[in-house]
């Protein structure tokens, strides 16, 4: 299916190389792809801003410096924030060894580069030429980047689809698995039992990953601690602090300053 890359439209499956890039700016405003899915595998790479990926059953994440990886065939809808800087690496199937899921990849500088590089050259190219050679170290530095888990487990429940899109929207809101039951005419077991059946997590769990997630895009657009914070409701910067630290084995600070450093070492 064709992509729209909002300068352009662009159909990667008549692309009959191994691998091809595309970069992208999103402006003031937030963008956001249908659904929609083709032949070649995708690498969503986050250059600046967040993104989000939205795939069957779960919605991962990308900070700068990640990377979502779909394989071919799968359906998948994009959101990128304002002013975010997006590449996507499609990959033809069976070129590389990569995994047959959905996963978020650390990216490393040397490989950021490359598909950079790779961005900026013929999209039609001979296997035996610079850009091919390119492509093949490309395909094979990328299938031994380290995996993160920076994903959502969504539903196709309607019920839990309401209730993940409105926490998504208004994270701050701290009604009670009883309020939210009332909201969608369950009782309080009935809706308890069906986010664990559909998630694997408990429901405050859940939201917990929810505001994980809210947290991740907003500090990649720029946003401060301190407004995120109150944006997802905590009573204290310093309790939000805890809770990323719990997830992600590190604070904020930390966690972005890393990712500012790998990019200025890529710069």
């Amino acid at each position: 299916m064709t992509v729209q890359l909002g300068f352009s439209d662009f159909d990667p499956d008549d692309c009959p190389v191994a691998a091809t890039a595309v970069r992208m700016d999103v402006l003031d405003n937030e963008n956001e792809t249908p659904i929609h899915r083709h032949r070649k595998g995708q690498l969503v790479l986050a250059l600046r801003g967040g993104i989000t990926c939205d795939v069957p059953g779960t919605r991962w994440i990308v900070p700068p410096q990640s990377g979502v990886w779909i394989p071919g065939g799968l359906e998948h809808s994009n959101k990128a924030t304002a002013n975010a800087m997006i590449c996507l690496l499609f990959v033809e199937p069976d070129s590389a060894a990569l995994p047959e899921r959905c996963c978020t990849l650390s990216i490393s500088p040397m490989v950021r580069e490359m598909i950079l590089r790779l961005a900026v050259m013929p999209r039609h190219y001979d296997p035996d030429s610079h850009c091919g050679r390119l492509a093949r170290v490309l395909l094979d530095e990328l299938t031994v980047q380290p995996v993160e888990d920076l994903s959502l487990p969504i539903s196709g429940n309607p019920k839990l689809q309401l209730i993940a899109d409105a926490l998504t929207r208004t994270p701050a809101d701290r009604s009670s698995l009883a309020g939210w039951a009332d909201r969608v005419a369950m009782s309080e077991r009935s809706l308890s039992r069906l986010v664990e059946r559909e998630t694997g997590l408990t429901f405050g769990r859940w939201r917990q990953q929810i505001h994980l997630m809210v947290a991740l895009r907003e500090l990649s657009g720029g946003a401060m601690v301190h407004q995120v914070a109150a944006t997802l409701g905590y009573g204290s910067t310093t309790a939000f602090i805890t809770m990323f630290k719990k997830a992600l084995g590190k604070s904020p600070a930390k966690y972005f300053q890393e990712r500012s450093e790998q990019a200025s070492v890529a710069d």
